[in-house]
Order: structure tokens, then C-alpha cells, then sequence
């Protein structure tokens, strides 16, 4: 099956079908071959078709393919003459596909295909698919990915068993991505001395926030950025300290970001490999309302001065968020995750991970409002099927 989305207007779509089935033709396919109608990397690409083209739930998929079988069954080599039934993209998604599996096919494709997956940062956060969590009960299907946040590209991910968090899930994940060089940023929930000495025996540092999980670090950090006592007669000098603020005005108010960092060259803090301690005031103003919040946050890195200057430390700390709205708003909202049902226990993770290549994918093709990617997807599918 050979389609190959082209040009629209001024913009380019650079993408063949054909040669991302030769990676997914490399996925095991559990079925018998009795009753094994269509091709599991075909029964992918369809899916993967309607979801680029703005279906997102498995039933407008099984539609989409339905209603353009007439363009879609010349493209491959079969005596049948209709389109697979929801039920089969159901059973493939639950029984057959490995999402493990999926996620690494995804990425090498991704990374073999338009390169990078090269920088630094790297974010490790978790996320409940909604759609999972069964009515009068509070918890669903909890899966953990580690992201490239410049990139947005999702390298790992892992679902956290019912008996676990994400604290006992992390390492796991993060044993498969290669971290050397880079730096890991997660939330407060992941700042423990295990994970960090697993990081650095890797090759990699951890950037870290301290908030009330561990009991006294917090309080240990802040105490650096207190004016010295002063007493008659001696005085203890400042400890050396770097400085950097960025303010940005957007979307009716104004948010100064302001980092002091001390480096740690004399073992001040008791933690694994600590190289520098930090203080990041957030202060944001409403413009109408002329409302200020302020949010100060304690943090601590492994990386020297040389490594990461305040400014870096500054622009990776933002960037942390980026896995909130990079990844999982856009699944939340533009791929309707949220919104989608799930009554198996494992489809969930599979269609999550497809949710994470198509994103991925339409920003390795240029697109970052992937609400207007899809519809330019959708665009560019017409025209092929129609010629």
C-alpha cells in the first residue's frame, strides 16, 4: 500500500505511508492465520489514516475507512471487498498490538526518518487516560512517559500498576532511555536519592524540585538563600550566587521569572551528587485585575555551573511544563482522550501511544498547531484517494 501525502498550497507534507509499514510490519502478529483477514500493518494503517484526518474515537475510525473503502481497497493486493468492522480494530488493539513494542517502532521511525531525539532535556511525568477510570471510581489506566519536550517526542512510557506509583514506575521506564548527557526533570513526587543515583550511574543529571515529600529538604535548601546571621563582632560572608529573570506578557498578564542559584562545592546538602541549589520566585500579574501571585519554589541539580548556567536552569524549569501542554492538553483536547471510553484494559496504552506518534509526527513535519495539521491531513488523504 503506497500513499504518500504531498502539497498543500505553500505547505509540504513529506510523508509515505509504505515505508512507515516496513517498521510496522516488523510488530509480532499473534493471530491464527485462519482467522486472519487483513494484514496487521495494513488494519495500522488504516487507523493510523482516520486519526490523522481527525477521527480519534475507534468507531468514527472503523467509519472514516468504511465510507472510503471504494478508494481504499484497490491500493492493496485482496480478494475482499470491504473494510475491516470496528470489531476488529478493537480486537487488534486489545489482543494482538504490544504497545511497548508500538512506542519503540514509533520512535525509531521518527528518530531514522527526520533525525534528532538528541536534546538534553528530558521530562518524566505521569497522566490518568479519563476515559479508563469506571464510573463511581476514581482511578483508571496511570502511564508514565519520558519526553523530549523541545522535540515532542515521547521516548518511553509505561504503564503504573495498581499496586505501585510513579515514584516505584520511574526507574523502570528510565532504564530503557538512554541518558547520558542529558538532564532529567520530573515534579516533587520524583526527587528521591535512589532515582538520582540511578540517573548519574547512567551518565545523565537530574534537576529537582523540593517540596514537603522529603521532610526536611526543602527547609535544608532554603536556608542558604537566608540573609547570614549577623552577630557582634563576626559575620559569615554570602555564599557566591548567580542570578537570572525573564519576564513575558501574553494572554492579559505578566509573568516575571526570577532564579538565584548557589553552586554546592562544599558539600553543604546531604543528597546524592548535588552540584548547585536554587530559588525560583514566580510572580504573575493579572493586567485587568492588577492581581499578583507569588510562587516560590526550592530546587537542587547535579549539573555544574559550567553545565547549566541560572538562565539554563531557568529555561529548563520552564520547560518542564511543556509536557502539559505539548502532550498531554493535545491529546486531552485536540485527540479527545479524555473523551474516549475505554471498557478493555489494554487497547488504552496502544491507542495512547499512537496519540504520542501522531503528534510527534506532525511536529517533526513543521506543524505545531495540530488541530490545523490534521485538517491539512485530512486535505491532503482526499486528494490522494481521489485521483
Amino acid at each position: 500500500m503506497n500513499i504518500t501525502l504531498e502539497a498543500y498550497g505553500n505547505q509540504v507534507i513529506a510523508f509515505n505511508f509504505a515505508h512507515l509499514q516496513k517498521y510496522l510490519s516488523q510488530l509480532p502478529d499473534t493471530r491464527s492465520n485462519r482467522g486472519k483477514v487483513y494484514p496487521l500493518p495494513l488494519l495500522l494503517t488504516y487507523l493510523l489514516l482516520a486519526k490523522l484526518a481527525g477521527c480519534d474515537k475507534p468507531s468514527a475510525i472503523a467509519s472514516w475507512v468504511r465510507e472510503r473503502q471504494a478508494a481504499l481497497l484497490p491500493l492493496w493486493d485482496s480478494h475482499h471487498q470491504r473494510t475491516p468492522c470496528l470489531n476488529t480494530y478493537r480486537m487488534i488493539l486489545e489482543e494482538v498490538v504490544d504497545a511497548a513494542r508500538l512506542a519503540e517502532l514509533f520512535r525509531r521511525y521518527l528518530h531514522e526518518s527526520y533525525g534528532g531525539q538528541e536534546s538534553e532535556l528530558v521530562v518524566l511525568d505521569g497522566k490518568t487516560v479519563r476515559g479508563t477510570i469506571p464510573k463511581g471510581e476514581t482511578q483508571g489506566v496511570h502511564l508514565l512517559a519520558v519526553y523530549l519536550p523541545e522535540e515532542g517526542i515521547v521516548l518511553g512510557q509505561v504503564e503504573v500498576g495498581v499496586k505501585e506509583n510513579e515514584i516505584s514506575a520511574a526507574a523502570g521506564v528510565l532504564r530503557e532511555v538512554p541518558l547520558k548527557n542529558r538532564v532529567v526533570c520530573a515534579d516533587a513526587m520524583q526527587t528521591q536519592r535512589k532515582l538520582s543515583v540511578e540517573i548519574l550511574a547512567k551518565g545523565g543529571d537530574y534537576l529537582w524540585t523540593a517540596k514537603d515529600n522529603q521532610s526536611t529538604l526543602r527547609a535544608d535548601i532554603e536556608q542558604f538563600f537566608q540573609p547570614p546571621r549577623v552577630a557582634k563582632g563576626w559575620h559569615i560572608p554570602d555564599l557566591p550566587r548567580w542570578e537570572a529573570q525573564t519576564i513575558d506578557k501574553g494572554h492579559g498578564r505578566i509573568e516575571v521569572r526570577h532564579i538565584t542559584v548557589i553552586e554546592d562545592t562544599d558539600g553543604f546538602l546531604d543528597w546524592p551528587g548535588v552540584r548547585q541549589l536554587f530559588k525560583l520566585v514566580r510572580q504573575v500579574t493579572h493586567i485587568r485585575t492588577h492581581k499578583t501571585t507569588t510562587e516560590v519554589v526550592y530546587g537542587l541539580t547535579s549539573c555544574t555551573p559550567q553545565r547549566a548556567s541560572a538562565r539554563q536552569l531557568l529555561d529548563w524549569n520552564r520547560a518542564y511544563w511543556g509536557i502539559e501542554n505539548g502532550l498531554h492538553y493535545r491529546r486531552d483536547k485536540t485527540l479527545q482522550e479524555d473523551a474516549t471510553r475505554f471498557s478493555l484494559p489494554k487497547m488504552p496504552a496502544v491507542m495512547v501511544t499512537i496519540n504520542n506518534f501522531v503528534i510527534g509526527l506532525a511536529l517533526k513535519l513543521g506543524y505545531a498547531n495540530l488541530a490545523e495539521a490534521r485538517r491539512i491531513f485530512d486535505w491532503s488523504v482526499a486528494c490522494q484517494l481521489n485521483r
